[in-house]
């Protein structure tokens, strides 16, 4: 919902980091370690670790802004790493819920984790096919002018937005399961969102 009103102070905050040594790691390897990083949290949370796995998560976080501003600033942009900068956030949004889900252990959390993950399949379907039609269309980022791969019409959870559940995810491991209902509920809403724009625009 706010993800391009913080696109650019996000994008200066990032360029501050990238000084020095750090100009010469290749933006991939960055890609990489975040995941490594993000699959570490998920598993802090299965053992149940709530603050190390915030702790990990916010670097996760970090170093998946972190990849994309290295890569416009020292010129090493490619779409092998915007594709894998996007499967390997997606591995990341899935392991942590289960982690948390195989830490409860409960028929209700892994019931509420179906919920959580089926939106999410339904929502990835609602605007991955709808870039590619965009970008075909020569109406994508590019086109737009922004700085991040591929363009999205705005919705009510965006990646602002799943930080701030996957932190209390972490930090109310006990309150998983009405977290997981209503991110999930949310999250269908922003994929009816987008279904609705692409039946105006399309």
């Amino acid at each position: 919902m706010i993800d391009k009103a913080l696109r650019e102070p996000k994008e200066f905050a990032m360029a501050l980091a990238v000084r020095g040594p750090i100009r010469r790691i290749h933006p991939t390897t960055v890609t990489v370690l975040a995941a490594v990083v993000g699959v570490a949290a998920a598993a802090a949370a299965w053992q149940g670790a709530s603050l190390p796995a915030l702790g990990l998560w916010a670097a996760n976080r970090a170093l998946d802004g972190l990849d994309g501003t290295l890569a416009r600033l020292t010129g090493k942009q490619s779409d092998l790493g915007a594709y894998l900068d996007i499967v390997l956030d997606h591995l990341i949004y899935a392991a942590i819920p289960l982690g948390l889900a195989a830490a409860a252990g409960t028929p209700a959390a892994l019931l509420a984790l179906a919920a959580l993950l089926a939106s999410f399949y339904i929502n990835g379907a609602s605007w991955m096919y709808l870039a590619a039609i965009l970008e075909k269309r020569q109406a994508g980022a590019a086109a737009k002018g922004e700085i991040t791969s591929v363009t999205m019409p705005a919705g009510l959870i965006e990646g602002a937005e799943t930080v701030v559940f996957y932190s209390l995810f972490l930090l109310l491991p006990g309150a998983i399961i009405p977290l997981f209902s209503l991110m999930a509920a949310l999250v269908v809403v922003t994929a009816a969102q987008r279904v609705i724009w692409a039946i105006r625009a399309l």
